[in-house]
Parts: structure tokens; sequence; C-alpha cells
């Protein structure tokens, strides 16, 4: 039988200091980390994604860094998967779990889990295979039997095309309802979460200085290996810090005006992140950093 593990969540906008804060709460309670993160996922991506250093890696075993490449597709059901996994892995190792960043969304969704599929056999996944061959038609389908599910979904979107098929030809349902009639259960119930709080200023001081950082380190010739390698066509490549470095590389602006709309976008990022870890959770301790330090410590 499993030994039950100690989980904890810190949360707070980019640049708060958060992977510092978990790398030393997991030294002190021998736990492996577990990234949201929505940039730092993808392998390549380092400057940008402000990835913690190798010896940090190294020195904590961290999962939901690296398990991508630029170019493949990353979901809410890819990371839910992930973190199955990585609990499971905790378990079998004796280790606590920290989950740790800023894509608090992630977090969300362990919190308010999802729907689980219908069983989907051999027979109606090759047939939906099949269908998929003309995207067009699989859409319009879909989009006249339910438009409520497909109208936030892109004609291209062949991923959720796909799962949306899937749903209605094993279940006979229409997304919408099967949702309806199977809704999602928590993976994660009483999870003690720890959000940094930081004054817009300092925050905004502190953002400024790591997109300095960011350009010293080698930032444009990442993302000019980036571009030459993957196109700008994955979603990755939209960014904060790769669209603006792609627009000085393309000529639209200067250098100083790419690291001034690097340092604002990151600080209008944060600002989103501050309401929605506001408004989003319950019963979260919300503090300094040094408090919350002290406090975990």
């Amino acid at each position: 039988m499993n030994t039950p593990i100690k989980q904890l969540s810190i949360i707070g906008p980019t640049a708060s200091g958060k992977s510092d804060l978990a790398i030393k709460v997991a030294q002190k309670i021998d736990a492996y980390i577990l990234s949201i993160d929505s940039l730092s996922i993808y392998k390549e991506i380092d400057i940008v994604s402000a990835k913690p250093s190798k010896d940090e890696l190294q020195s904590i075993k961290h999962f939901g860094i690296d398990e991508l490449y630029p170019d493949e597709y990353f979901s809410v059901e890819i990371f839910i998967n992930l973190y199955k996994q990585v609990k499971d892995l905790c378990q079998n190792e004796g280790k606590n779990l920290i989950i740790v960043g800023g894509t608090s969304f992630y977090l969300m969704s362990l919190l308010s889990g999802l729907s689980a599929l219908p069983n989907i056999d051999a027979k109606t996944s090759s047939n939906v295979k099949n269908e998929l061959e003309e995207l067009t038609e699989c859409y319009d389908l879909l989009y006249s039997a339910d438009y409520e599910y497909m109208k936030n979904i892109s004609p291209n979107d062949s991923y959720r095309i796909e799962k949306a098929l899937l749903i209605y030809r094993a279940s006979g349902l229409a997304p919408s309802e099967y949702f309806r009639a199977n809704p999602p259960k928590p993976i994660i119930e009483n999870l003690d979460i720890y959000n940094i709080y930081i004054e817009r200023n300092t925050l905004r001081e502190r953002i400024k200085k790591r997109t300095n950082k960011m350009l010293d380190s080698g930032l444009i010739d990442e993302i000019c290996y980036l571009e030459q390698k993957y196109t700008r066509s994955p979603h990755s490549m939209n960014a904060i810090g790769i669209v603006e470095v792609l627009d000085y590389l393309d000529g639209k602006i200067t250098k100083e005006k790419m690291s001034e709309l690097i340092s604002t976008h990151t600080s209008q990022l944060a600002k989103r992140q501050q309401t929605f870890n506001r408004t989003q959770f319950e019963n979260v301790r919300s503090a300094k950093l040094n408090e919350l330090e002290d406090l975990l410590l």
C-alpha cells in the first residue's frame, strides 16, 4: 500500500521568487517539484522561460520542465496525466510533492478536475481517424450538432476536433451534452496553497531586471535558433519575450523598444496572474516572500 504524501502548492506572479522558495522547501521536506509553467514545459525554450538553472534542476528532481519539444501539442489533459505519474512516483519513492509556477490555470484544473472520457473502442477510433482526413467536414458536422462547444474551437485545431468527434461517436451525445451528464471530479482535494504577495512597483522593477538579464544571457540568439528550427507556427512561439524579439528581428521595433515591450507585457501578465490567484482559489495563505519562507521553513 502506497504511503500518503504531503502535497502543497506555491503560486504567485512571474518573477516573484516562487522557484527559489520551492527549492528551499523541497530540500527541507524531501520533496520533488512539479512545475506549472506553460513555457518551461518545452525543451530548448530556456532563457525566455526563465527556467531554474541546471544546478537547481539537479539539486531537486523537477517535473513539468523540458517535457515536450516546442512544436508538440500541450493541453490540460496532458498536464493532469503528468501530475498523476509524478504523484505515483512520489508515493513509490517516499517523496513529498510541491506544485509551483505561474500558470495557475493548470493548478485549477487539478482542483476542479476533468470529465472522464467515454469508452472508445478500436473501431470507433479507426473510423474517426478516417473521418478526420476531411477536417473541414468534421468541424462543420460538430459545429451544427453543438455550436455551444465548437464556437471556441478553431476549424484548424485538429487535436480538439478529434477529441470532440471521438466523444460524439463513442457516446452518441454532443460534447456539451456529454460533459453535462458527466461532470468533472477533483484530482486533488484539500491542497495547501501559498501565494506570494508582492507590491506592483517592486514586481515591475524585478521584471525589468530579469528582462535585462535575459538579453545579456543570449535571448535574441535563442529566439533566432528556435525560429530557424521550429518556424513561427507553433503555439509556443506566440509567448511574451518571443513575439517582441521576432518583431525586432523583422525591423519593426528598435532593440530598446523590444526590451521595454517585453517588460511591459510581462508586467501585464503578472497583473492577470495576481487577479486569477486572488479570485479563483479558496483557503489560500497569501503573504510576502520572506514571510512565506519563514512559515514554510
